[in-house]
Parts: C-alpha cells; structure tokens; sequence
C-alpha cells in the first residue's frame, strides 16, 4: 500500500461528529419545547401529574366557545378556498384565458404578503366606519354614516379576508396537478365520444381530486393555526379564536398550565391532519407508465375568454390589487379613509416610522439579523439533512427525515408556548434574547427548506460523489465541493423561502418578543391595537419591498450550477 493510500485511510473523518451534532440540534429544535409542552399540561403545580389541566380547559365555556369558531372558520376557509382555487386554476393551466401566466406568477407571489398585513388591509378597506369600500358605497348611494355594506369585524369577515389569503395555497397544488395529466387521457376521452364536460367530469376532475382534497387539508390547517389576522379582526369583535385563546392565557395574570393543556389538542388535530393529506395523496394518486407525456390541449374559450380573464382579475383584486392600494393610500394621506385629494397627501408617517419612531431601527435591524441568520443557518442544516435522506447516507437516514419534517406539524403558536416554557428555567435562560426567536424561526422554517433541497438532490446524479469517495474524500468534503455546487438553485431558494418566513411570522414571535427583541411583525401588531394605521402601512410596504427585493436578488443570483449531471 502507498504512503498516500494509507494517510488517507487513516485520515479522521469528521462526518459522523457533525452528523451526531445536527442530530443533537434537531432534538432540541423540536424536541425540547415539545417535552416541556407536555410536562406543564400535565403539571399540577404540586410536583405531581394530573389531567385536570385538560378537564379545565374543556369544561369552560370561554374555552369551548373559541374551539367552535375555530371549527367555523376553519372548514369555511377550506371550502371557499377549494370553491375559488380548482375554477381559477383550471382557467390558468387548461384554457387560452389571456394573461395566464402573469395571473398565475401574481396568485404565487401573494404568498410574499404576511397574512397579518392582508388583514391590516382589509381593515382600512371594509372596517363599517372608516373602511374606504363603505366609504365609497355611502357617498354613491347616500347612505346614512351609520350604515355600512361590509363589516370586516366579524366571523364571516374573518372567514373572508383569511381565505383571500388561503386559497393561492390550494391553487398551487391543483394548477400544478392539471399541469401534469397526460394529453393522451382526454385524448382518448374524446376519441371515444366524450364532449367536454364528459370529458371533465370522468377524467380530469378524478385526476385531480387529490391534489384539491389536499389543498382542503392545507387551507383547513392554515385557518385553524393563524394568529395575526385573528388577533386583529376578531378580538375588537368580542370573540376568540383557538390562538387568540391561549396567546390571552399570557396575559397577566398568566396561566402557563391551562395554556400548554389548550396547545396540545391543536398539536394533535394538526398531526392528524397532515397524516390525513398523506394518506389522501397517497391513496389518490397516479403515475404515467411509458415515458414523457404530450402537453395539456388548452380548450378554447372563444368570446367568453375576456369574462374569464375579467373574473380571474376580480379575485386576484382580493389578495393582492386592492390590499396594496389599500395601505399605498393609507402610508400617503392623513385620513386613510378620506378621499385621495392633493391636499390630503402627505409624508408625515414616513417621518414618523423612520425618525420619531424609536422601535423602527432596532426591530428593522432584529428582523434583517434573525432573518439572514436562520436562512443562512436553516440552509446550511437543511442542505446536510437532506443529502443524508436523499442519499441514504447514514443508518437511521428515516429519523433524519421525519425530524426535519416533524415542525410542521406544530403550529407557530404551539411552538411559541413550548419554547417559552422551555427556555425560561435554567440551564438555558434565553428568554429576552434574540436566540430564543432564531430557534423558532429555525424549527418553522426547516421543514420547506428541508424538503427543497431534498427534491433538488434527486435530480443530481450521485455518480461523481461515489467516485470523490473511492479517492478518499470524506461525505461532508463531497458535500462542500462537488454537490453544494450543482445545488446554487435549490441552495439560494431554499434561503429566500427562510427569509420570507421570517419576515411573515408572527404567531411564535408574539409569545417571545420583549421590549429588546421586537421585530416588524410584532411592531405591526403593537401600533395596530393603537390604531395608527398610517405607520402601520408604512412598516408594512417596507416588509413587502424588503421580500420582493430578496426575491429579485436571488433571481439573478440563481444559476444552474458549473455543470449538470445526468443519470
């Protein structure tokens, strides 16, 4: 044997302590806050264990009545988003409507605005006194000023402005399943006297089926575990939802033990959940035996294309049109629901947010850190996580892949529960530093970071990496110079989904934040109890510009990497 041969066998491979570090991280990512959850819903406050934390919760009324309307809002929010999204995509992937991929990219880019900020939104459009929409249908029909057509403070105001914000998910999952039925099915639908809606009815509705019933799931799991948008619109209506209920639990005097009994059915209901989306597209789905496909036949719409095209911009009106007209015009007049005149334009809550404003510059400068670090950090762990899933690296590789898929599972305000009991005591006191936010940014974001990366792995054959390891490089070393490389598209996505996330969470960060550790999100929802509408769209605009720029940054950035590897 050469000297050579034999320095690099005996040469240390460090993969097995950094592999047993990340999966140290992800334990106490997920695992810490969630035994720390459990424990207090089962502490008696006496040393002892006891279920009379779940008996309490559901044996109060006050606890019961916010379970209903999280129900009611939920399952309104699915329906109307399947009952908006399978009509709108199919017009998008199966017809000549006009303008179908500008309104298809605008539907996706709705998913940059933080739910929190639609429903801001929404409250200088529709709220029944000051709403620009009542305003504009009282001076048209001379109406009485006590009178009003919309009223967004309400459960059905509720259920409205958060399925305007829900449905782009289930849009996406069933315009991209009508993207992928073969030509030839409807072909031969047709062929054998099917018309149209024959055709429609038998084949493509089947097909598509799954991928609507899991968007039912998503939009059901979206509704039920939202905060920001309920906390604005349903708490200065009287009412709770389940996530208002337990962040209300916080408040003084704090009840830690009732809150984390009241965490944990929505823990449940959320895994169950998700396994059900599984099991639906899993029982549901169909493969394409013998190679590519031929595209869609568009169905042509004839005169009838321009209604379409005049309905699909009527709901994209909703998410995007009017909530960004709503909160341009209120960032740049002084009454935002007085008429746009030249005289009512000002700068003065521009002045405001960036000069008087104290807590701008430093929650601007907590979200940039928080957000560049957990990107930076999720991408770095995600992109080792998932090489070791996709390639089978390890033995245990399937622990790896339910650990960094399992937050997904825990709604943000679970989490934020969890890691506030868990790090709150010793040994780690973390609580009022900006670390305990990073950690909860890092356990929501990884999932989708995970699950990129992992899919991007799929398509790089692993051919060049075995031939790095027959010369003694080590996994991680392979890692680093040979797929991390071929990776740049996935890699640069995969941190722009993370930093985005960050920038549209509130529902963890409501539970953690102190006077220091403030971020945009959360200063949003402070000056909106105040009702200062004005800086409030000001911050708003500034998150949205910050997100499309990231975007647009790391679309210029993206490559497809030195070189392509095929199987």
């Amino acid at each position: 044997m050469s000297a050579a041969s034999l320095g690099r066998g005996l040469r240390l491979d460090a993969s097995g302590a950094v592999l047993a570090a990340l999966g140290l991280l992800l334990v106490a990512l997920v695992g810490l806050p969630m035994f720390w959850l459990g424990l207090n819903a089962l502490d008696d406050r006496a040393g002892g264990l006891t279920l009379g934390n779940f008996a309490a919760v559901l044996g109060d009324a006050s606890f019961r009545e916010p379970l209903w309307t999280t129900l009611i809002l939920a399952s309104t929010v699915s329906l109307a988003s399947c009952a908006v999204a399978a009509p709108l995509g199919w017009l998008v992937a199966r017809t000549d409507m006009p303008l179908a991929r500008p309104i298809r990219s605008l539907i996706t880019a709705s998913f940059v605005t933080p739910p929190f900020l639609g429903a801001v939104a929404w409250e200088i459009l529709a709220a029944p006194n000051s709403g620009l929409l009542n305003a504009l249908w009282r001076a048209a029909t001379g109406a009485p000023e006590d009178m009003h057509l919309f009223n967004v403070y309400s459960l059905h105001g509720l259920c409205f402005v958060i399925s305007c914000f829900t449905f782009p998910f289930t849009f996406v999952l069933v315009a991209n399943a009508l993207d992928r039925i073969p030509a030839e099915l409807e072909d031969a639908s047709s062929i054998l006297g099917g018309g149209v809606f024959a055709t429609l009815r038998r084949v493509t509705i089947p097909l598509v089926l799954p991928a609507l019933l899991a968007g039912a799931v998503v939009a059901f799991l979206q509704a039920m575990t939202l905060f920001g948008s309920p906390a604005i619109l349903a708490l200065p209506a009287g009412f709770h939802t389940l996530t208002t209920k337990i962040w209300s639990l916080f408040q003084f005097p704090p009840k830690p033990h009732l809150a984390a009994a009241a965490a944990v059915p929505l823990l449940l209901v959320t895994i169950l959940l998700l396994r059900l989306q599984r099991w639906i597209i899993g029982r549901r789905s169909y493969a394409v035996i013998g190679g590519k496909h031929g595209q869609p036949r568009l169905m042509r719409l004839g005169p009838w294309r321009w209604l379409a095209l005049a309905v699909a911009l009527a709901v994209l009106s909703l998410p995007v049109f009017l909530p960004y007209a709503a909160l341009l015009k209120a960032a740049l007049t002084r009454i935002p629901s007085a008429p746009v005149t030249f005289e009512a334009l000002t700068l003065k809550h521009f002045n405001f947010v960036f000069v008087e404003f104290s807590q701008t510059r430093s929650a601007l400068k907590n979200t940039v850190i928080l957000g560049v670090a957990a990107a930076t950090i999720g991408t770095g762990i995600a992109m080792v996580l998932g090489y070791l899933a996709a390639r089978q690296a390890v033995r245990g590789h399937r622990w790896i892949d339910f650990l960094a898929t399992a937050p997904v599972a825990i709604p943000g305000i679970v989490l934020g529960v969890g890691l506030f009991l868990a790090y709150t005591r010793p040994p780690f006191m973390l609580y009022g530093t900006l670390w305990i936010l990073l950690f909860a940014y890092l356990t929501i974001e990884l999932p989708i970071a995970f699950q990129q990366i992992r899919s991007a792995l799929h398509g790089i054959h692993p051919e060049l990496e075995e031939a790095g390891r027959i010369l003694g490089a080590s996994r991680l070393r392979m890692l680093k110079d040979v797929t991390a490389p071929l990776l740049t598209s996935g890699l640069v996505a995969a941190w722009c989904f993370i930093f985005i996330g960050v920038t549209r969470e509130l529902s963890a960060a409501i539970m953690l934040f102190t006077a220091n550790t403030k971020v945009i999100s959360v200063v949003i929802y402070d000056l909106n109890e105040s009702g200062d509408l004005g800086p409030i769209a000001v911050l708003g605009l500034l998150l949205l510009a910050i997100s499309f720029v990231v975007v647009a940054l790391a679309s210029r950035f993206r490559t497809q990497g030195p070189g392509r590897v095929v199987g």
